[in-house]
């Protein structure tokens, strides 16, 4: 059974789907490192575990109460609700300070996941031969992700779908950022800049009621490659919770010591002192999306100036994410003892 929640506990959850959402939008930050570290990760993979077999039968049978309680229907409705919220108002705003204080966001977010790593391997007493080996791994592959250079846009159908189920790796293993995977599989701009600005502009049309997006192919094309995404990300978080849970349950300390391995090794991904490096044609030029944005191809990391005063405020961001991480820390414990 799923202790009952207060006014205040939704609000909660619905704010955590909106720095989940806001966090799976960001090149470098893990939504799952949201979930694991506000307190609701074993939760969030055992509610989509849920989505099984027994769960469309009740469905199908017309049993929708029972259907909502045995997937844990409101903690899923609040959590993904807040997500597709974020999607649209908080990850503009955060664009925006990416644009005009890239220093400061980044460091934020370099802070949070230090935070992270201590909230996560203070209480683990379980370092073995196999658990460090595991980490080490763990390590290694957060350390390679962070050095791989991305590939061109793909609009393949099938590749798209594929992407769908890969990105949202980020949601469910925390330290894996689907936002950056997409850019290293060069469809970043496609997915999560162009297609869901063409969702956002056909909305706000069809509730004008202008349904003029119905003749123009380039708009009706681009939806379906969101419609794909989509049906891919379904499918991957699905799928990779089935498999999470089955790992979690056998072997957690293992389990633990890589997503700890891992997210360390991710920190180089989040690194503030980098500069962007932007896709350009052969003269030089940098190339836009269809909004005018320049396209991101990857980052360029440097040490900091510690004569330059915004690398002094960078640290006290990079302090402030980490006190953000107690704060969640503190509220999750004393959540647990009401």
């Amino acid at each position: 059974m799923h202790q009952p929640r207060s006014f205040i506990d939704k609000v909660f959850l619905l704010i955590k789907g909106l720095a989940m959402g806001t966090a799976n939008k960001v090149p470098g930050v893990s939504g799952g490192i949201v979930a694991f570290v506000a307190g609701f990760y074993e939760e969030f993979i055992y509610s989509l575990q849920k989505i099984n077999l027994k769960a469309f039968k009740l469905l199908f049978n017309g049993r929708f109460k029972s259907f909502y309680r045995y997937i844990n229907g409101q903690f899923l409705t609040l959590l993904i609700f807040g997500m597709l919220v974020s999607y649209f108002s908080v990850s503009k705003l955060l664009d925006y300070f990416l644009e005009h204080n890239e220093l400061y966001v980044w460091a934020t977010f370099f802070g949070m996941i230090i935070g992270s790593i201590y909230f996560i391997s203070k209480d683990f007493e379980h370092w073995n031969r196999k658990t460090i080996i595991a980490g080490i791994i763990g390590l290694l592959a957060g350390i390679s992700i962070s050095f791989l250079s991305p590939a061109r846009e793909n609009d393949n159908l099938l590749f798209i779908f594929l992407c769908g189920i890969i990105s949202v790796s980020g949601m469910t293993l925390p330290g894996l950022s689907g936002s950056f995977i997409l850019i290293l599989l060069g469809n970043y701009v496609l997915l999560l800049v162009d297609s869901v600005n063409a969702l956002y502009d056909t909305i706000a049309e069809v509730v004008q009621g202008d349904f003029g997006f119905t003749s123009n192919q380039e708009r009706l094309d681009t939806l379906k490659i969101l419609a794909v995404f989509t049906l891919g990300s379904a499918t991957g978080l699905v799928t990779l919770s089935h498999l999470l849970g089955y790992v979690l349950k056998h072997f957690r300390h293992i389990t633990t010591a890589v997503i700890i391995g891992f997210i360390t090794g991710s920190l180089g991904v989040v690194w503030p002192w980098k500069r962007t490096i932007f896709v350009k044609d052969a003269l030089g030029n940098v190339l836009s999306d269809s909004n005018g944005d320049p396209i991101i191809r990857n980052y360029e990391r440097y040490l900091p100036d510690l004569n330059n005063p915004d690398t002094w405020w960078a640290v006290v961001f990079v302090v402030l994410g980490i006190v953000i991480l107690m704060a969640l820390e503190w509220y999750g414990k004393n959540r647990k003892k009401t």
